[in-house]
């Protein structure tokens, strides 16, 4: 019954950031802005994990899980109130304020659910058990484009010279018309998250406070946890999975919207990102079964050395290949985040709450890798910008080989 509760939050966290993906092009269309720009919605996003990282581990230190997860139920779900002000005022930097209030919240959720999913059976199966309840996170993620496509891209957006051409009155009631595109869906889900988080108050979830720093009596510090190589590689691991992830999922709907890649207009572009993130569902259900039978390093290992492939493959390809090689890289993301996460916890005791609270910040790599790849493909083009996600591949197969490795520590 708690891994049900908890896999709905999953499912909840992964429909909100997979949102962003549709909400990039649509912020991109209105505002005129270009990929460096449009980007800083991940960057904001992504940006609140490593800022509220350690806050949100003090709060789950002082709260516990159950009630920790509450709050990061109710703060995301002020987040998305937020978007109704932001649409009715037309202001790119207030949706970006409503997403880190989001974001926090989502950190929150993060920080507390991912160690206790973990943690809530025997070790040997909590790669197995933590990629099960991801898998339904990647049924938000699946879902959320379609929704998205389906609200927020259905409206056609005017370039600045048909703004120009329209009387005031059109044009007030253009802006109206793309403000509640947005508006309607995030106040829906404001309303769900609420709901989510009553259910959660009501329901009795088992305690670990064992993992938590209350049971930590000799006050380990973070660099202290750092000092564990296999946690340390693990927080850049995370790094560099998310920026990857986050990196080919925000630029999906351009890329395929290029004349020689899928030459499609953005709504049908935003269909195939639900077979990316669709795919990566798909491999987390299969991987929780693969682990339960194989060694998770192997399969992370095999699985990053694939994704390498296919990313120099759609960077060297057009047409059909390229389009169908970068959504495939989906399938094989796949096992990654969670096997990373409960490898980088692995054997911590007491010190578990604080590995989890890197762990987390370090999905600051979906800011920053994203951004960095926006400012190259302003430059050098979309495609050629691939080149950082295949380095990030390139270090979680390091990672699987070698880096997730327990070593005992002096």
């Amino acid at each position: 019954m708690a891994m049900g509760v908890l896999t709905t939050i999953f499912f909840m966290w992964g429909f909100l950031t997979c949102l962003n993906d549709i909400l990039i092009p649509h912020l991109k269309s209105i505002f005129q802005l270009n990929y460096a720009q449009a980007i800083l919605v991940q960057f904001t996003f992504f940006g609140a994990y490593f800022l509220m990282g350690m806050p949100a581990g003090r709060l789950i230190a002082a709260l516990g899980y159950k009630k920790g997860i509450v709050a990061g139920l109710a703060i995301a779900g002020l987040g998305a109130l937020g978007f109704w002000p932001a649409a009715s005022l037309h202001l790119y930097p207030a949706f970006l304020g409503a997403l880190f209030v989001l974001a926090t919240g989502i950190t929150v959720l993060q920080v507390a659910a991912n160690p206790y999913v973990a943690l809530l059976g025997p070790e040997k199966t909590s790669s197995s058990r933590l990629t099960l309840a991801q898998a339904l996170n990647s049924l938000g993620t699946t879902l959320a484009p379609l929704f998205g496509g389906l609200l927020i891209l259905s409206n056609v957006v005017k370039d600045p010279t048909e703004l120009t051409a329209l009387a005031p009155a059109q044009r007030l009631l253009y802006e109206t018309q793309q403000a509640q595109a947005v508006q309607f869906p995030y106040i829906g889900l404001a309303v769900v998250l609420f709901l989510l988080a009553l259910f959660v108050w009501l329901f009795r979830l088992p305690a670990l406070t064992g993992t938590t720093d209350k049971d930590d009596h000799d006050k380990h510090g973070f660099i202290e946890v750092l000092r564990h190589p296999h946690v340390l590689f693990g927080v850049l691991g995370i790094f560099f999975y998310v920026g990857a992830e986050v990196s080919i999922g925000s630029f999906m709907v351009n890329y395929l919207s290029m004349p020689d890649i899928g030459h499609m207009s953005e709504q049908q572009a935003a269909h195939y990102v639900s077979f990316y993130w669709g795919g990566a569902m798909i491999g987390r259900f299969l991987g929780s079964a693969l682990m339960a039978k194989f060694s998770p390093r192997k399969l992370l290992a095999t699985f990053a050395a694939i994704n390498a492939l296919l990313v120099l493959t759609t960077m060297l390809s057009s047409g059909d290949v390229a389009m169908y090689s970068i959504i495939a890289i989906g399938l094989f993301n796949s096992i990654m985040f969670p096997t990373i996460f409960a490898l980088g916890i692995e054997r911590l005791g007491p010190m578990t709450s604080k590995a989890s609270s890197l762990l987390i910040m370090a999905i600051v790599g979906g800011a920053l890798i994203p951004w960095a790849e926006g400012k190259f493909a302003d430059h050098i083009g979309l495609q050629h910008a691939f080149f950082l996600p295949l380095l990030c591949y390139l270090y979680i197969l390091f990672y699987g080989v070698s880096g997730s490795r327990f070593r005992t520590i002096p």
